[in-house]
């Protein structure tokens, strides 16, 4: 087999591999469906053995297909970003583009000051943010449609690594004529009764409230659930719930219409950061936007009360 054509052979198996299907491949590389199949059939031929097991539309790997995989997408990504590898050696990185999942959240309040500063140093570099969920965003991971994904974990899947950035304390966030914000001290007891307003249930947020009501033995109540830090805000700010939001999403106008109370003795920290499949290539675009990521570059915000001695 020549050298060039077994390059286009496992370019096709591996797309095919990580997409699940032929005809997402073929999208994938710009080639027709009759295409890849015949260069998967001649790898097939070449290596003597079945690299996939077809169910319908669907394309399994077979063992020796797993280890096919294992072996040839360090190669196959590593030859087509050598461009780009060796315009960042000798200092240029003036196109590609970077393809970043995150949440809602995590665009609105996280990402616009990063994508900004990268946007300033690499001009010509196209930056597609993709708003998805947690869930999502894995997917995307998993079959290489975005080169990272910048979020909150808690428990990370065994092919998936996740490198927290970001520090951000949990915070109680009620109208000011709520019974709460009258209060000098408050307790976990004290916030269990009150209805929350809390982000859907599949989402991290949701699982790290319940962990902790829990692990006190206390109960609490959902009246509401709302997608997004901003749509949270404005519904406590109308009265109609308290809710604990991450710092990250609070600024200077919130004042006026919230009360904030550090509740960091009974929620943990929550931390951002950059989640990648394991194994995965870094194109040097996304590096860069990585290397852009500093911890000191969002403060917490000053006004957040803590409870009065």
């Amino acid at each position: 087999m020549y050298k060039g054509n077994l390059l286009k052979h496992l370019r096709a198996f591996c797309q095919t591999a990580r997409l699940g299907s032929v005809s997402a491949a073929g999208d994938a590389l710009y080639l027709s469906q009759p295409s890849v199949s015949q260069q998967i059939r001649a790898l097939e031929d070449e290596l003597g053995q079945q690299l996939f097991e077809r169910q319908g539309p669907k394309m399994h790997l077979t063992p020796a297909g797993r280890t096919l995989l294992e072996l040839a997408s360090p190669l196959v990504d590593r030859l087509d970003a050598l461009p780009d590898e060796f315009s960042r050696t000798f200092g240029r990185l003036d196109s590609g583009e970077v393809r970043i999942a995150a949440g809602e959240s995590t665009i609105l309040h996280l990402l616009p000051s990063l994508v900004q500063r990268f946007r300033q140093q690499h001009p010509g570099i196209f930056v597609h943010l993709h708003n998805v969920t947690g869930a999502d965003g894995l997917g995307m991971l998993r079959t290489d449609q975005v080169d990272f994904a910048v979020g909150s974990m808690i428990d990370v899947p065994d092919d998936i690594r996740y490198r927290p950035i970001y520090s951000f304390r949990p915070v109680l966030i009620a109208n000011h004529d709520h019974p709460l914000a009258r209060r000098r001290k408050l307790s976990l007891a004290d916030i269990s009764p009150y209805g929350l307003i809390l982000p859907p249930r599949r989402l991290t947020t949701h699982a790290l409230i319940d962990r902790v009501f829990q692990k006190h033995k206390l109960p609490f109540r959902v009246t509401m659930e709302v997608g997004g830090w901003e749509v949270i805000k404005k519904y406590v700010a109308r009265g109609m719930g308290v809710s604990i939001v991450t710092s990250i999403c609070l600024n200077e106008s919130d004042r006026d219409q919230l009360v904030t109370r550090d509740v960091s003795r009974w929620f943990p920290k929550r931390t951002y950061g950059v989640v990648v499949r394991k194994g995965a290539y870094l194109t040097p675009q996304a590096r860069r936007f990585i290397d852009l990521m500093s911890p000191d570059l969002f403060p917490e915000p000053e006004f957040i009360n803590s409870d009065a001695p």
